[in-house]
């Protein structure tokens, strides 16, 4: 029938529509697959409008189920490397539909969120917005980082929908910003190598300096570590193990971590 067809009874959704990035579906693109605007997602309209508007003529996305929504909006989206992975991600596992995250008609913050990211993403992870909110932790509730930056919400094949690349290790999104501990390094600390930065640090918050799970680095430690004697007596001394051990992360010179 046509988007100016359903103009004619839906013009405040129409105006929305054509002012939003999902106008390019009236036109013919390899992502669009023919220019069918409104019916590229709603399905063919000639029956709804046939029957002076009967509302079960055609695709709704207010009554579709989650499963059914996302297929529709992987259609087109499914060629796109940041969504193409969504059927395996935990929001999709938990029902969790696009259009609960995005508004499809009335958006008015980027990539059609229905509330600014922040917002959308605590209105669920309440708990992560608490840690957010601890003494030491990544300023996203200042804006100088966001959820995305570190999740892909569409899904990935990491736990936790970590954002990785095929090859790379999930710590490696952590190195984006700490470059300095990236390495590679000669001498290489175990814990890092093989279960990486969240052995020791809260990735949101924690109420430890330097983000770490215990309030003690020595704690932190003898964890791994077993307790040592002699000059390392850990109840006589208060000292922490990187006030020698400074290189914790990986060193070029010392395979014991010294300066």
């Amino acid at each position: 029938m046509g988007a100016t067809t359903c103009q004619g009874c839906h013009d405040e959704i129409y105006k929305s529509f054509m002012a939003s990035p999902h106008s390019l579906t009236t036109k013919e693109t390899n992502m669009t697959h023919g220019a069918h605007g409104c019916e590229s997602c709603h399905g063919p309209g000639a029956a709804h409008v046939e029957g002076g508007g009967d509302k079960s003529k055609i695709f709704r996305f207010d009554v579709a189920r989650p499963e059914d929504i996302s297929r529709r909006c992987l259609g087109c989206h499914e060629s796109n490397v940041e969504q193409r992975q969504f059927l395996r991600s935990t929001h999709n596992a938990n029902g969790i539909a696009c259009t609960l995250c995005h508004s499809i008609h009335h958006a008015k913050v980027e990539y059609l969120l229905q509330a600014k990211q922040t917002t959308l993403c605590f209105s669920c992870h309440q708990e992560q917005r608490v840690d957010f909110q601890k003494p030491f932790r990544h300023r996203v509730l200042e804006g100088l980082i966001r959820c995305t930056d570190c999740h892909n919400p569409h899904g990935t094949s990491s736990g936790r929908q970590i954002r990785t690349t095929p090859g790379q290790e999930v710590e490696l999104i952590c190195f984006k910003c700490h470059m300095d501990k990236r390495g590679p390094f000669v001498f290489e600390h175990n814990a890092v190598r093989t279960e990486g930065c969240l052995v020791c640090h809260s990735p949101h918050g924690s109420t430890n300096a330097r983000m770490l799970l215990t309030a003690r680095v020595n704690s932190l430690c003898l964890q791994c570590h077993p307790a040592p004697s002699g000059p390392h007596n850990q109840s006589g001394k208060a000292q922490t193990c990187i006030l020698c051990h400074s290189q914790i992360h990986g060193s070029n010179l010392s395979d014991v971590f010294f300066k």
